[in-house]
């Protein structure tokens, strides 16, 4: 697995943070990492990037970003706006192609959801994943209508003959209530693929070093981790008390 594409449900989910922590557990597994950030949008040239974010928590990885345009939209959107190029899914599957020539794991983050369009043809990171051959994680939110958003993410890869390779939730709430308790079991359902890890709200607020000492124990052993699935779920499911 030397590409590994990472698509959110949708926005604000925690997609940023749990690519860290992915990044984090590969370095500390001994691999090199690099991240892709495809097309960062809704930020000045001098202000932190979400590359550079992940850079920050997981420490030594190489940061890459294909393009940046001011105006916090969709990339094809904010381009065009701009008045400058758009990243196109073939730049994006060369860029990665050529990071992965020089690490054992390159992190392509995307913008938004999977379908999220890039430039005027309609190019997503779905099409990209595509030219990769690459697995895909799936970043969802934990609650209410995420079933909904994470099955139609699962099955528009299947479409497109990519399986998902799992499900990440973003943000695990200190106090879940019975939909994000219940999806627990249900989300790995309609995704048709297994949870990879749940990352406890507020993670990406930890310093770097706390961050990267706990990664590992919030992401599974597919992806270099000690998360265990099946006794999370027990213990944070229905049956939680308290």
């Amino acid at each position: 697995m030397a590409v590994l594409v990472i698509t959110g449900t949708g926005t604000e989910i925690g997609k940023t943070v749990a690519t860290a922590a992915i990044a984090a557990t590969a370095r500390a597994a001994g691999r090199s990492v690099a991240v892709l950030k495809a097309a960062q949008t809704g930020l000045r040239p001098d202000e932190t990037g979400d590359a550079d974010e992940v850079r920050r928590l997981a420490g030594d990885v190489t940061a890459a970003e294909l393009a940046r345009y001011p105006e916090p939209l969709a990339p094809a959107t904010a381009a065009r706006r701009a008045g400058r190029a758009p990243v196109h899914p073939a730049d994006i599957a060369e860029a990665a192609a050529k990071l992965a020539t020089e690490h054992d794991l390159v992190l392509v983050e995307g913008a938004g959801g999977l379908l999220v369009r890039f430039d005027p043809a309609g190019g997503t990171l779905a099409d990209a994943a595509g030219l990769l051959d690459a697995p895909v994680v799936i970043v969802a939110a934990a609650g209410l209508g995420t079933l909904n958003t994470t099955e139609l993410t699962a099955r528009e890869l299947r479409g497109r003959g990519l399986a998902p390779l799992g499900v990440v939730i973003g943000s695990w709430p200190d106090a879940p209530d019975l939909a994000a308790r219940c999806n627990l079991a249900d989300l790995p359902d309609v995704a048709g693929a297994p949870l990879l890890g749940a990352l406890p709200a507020g993670s990406g607020a930890l310093p770097p070093d706390a961050f990267r000492a706990k990664a590992p124990h919030w992401v599974a052993p597919r992806l270099d981790g000690t998360w265990d699935g099946e006794a999370f779920r027990v213990r944070e499911g229905p049956g939680r008390r308290g």
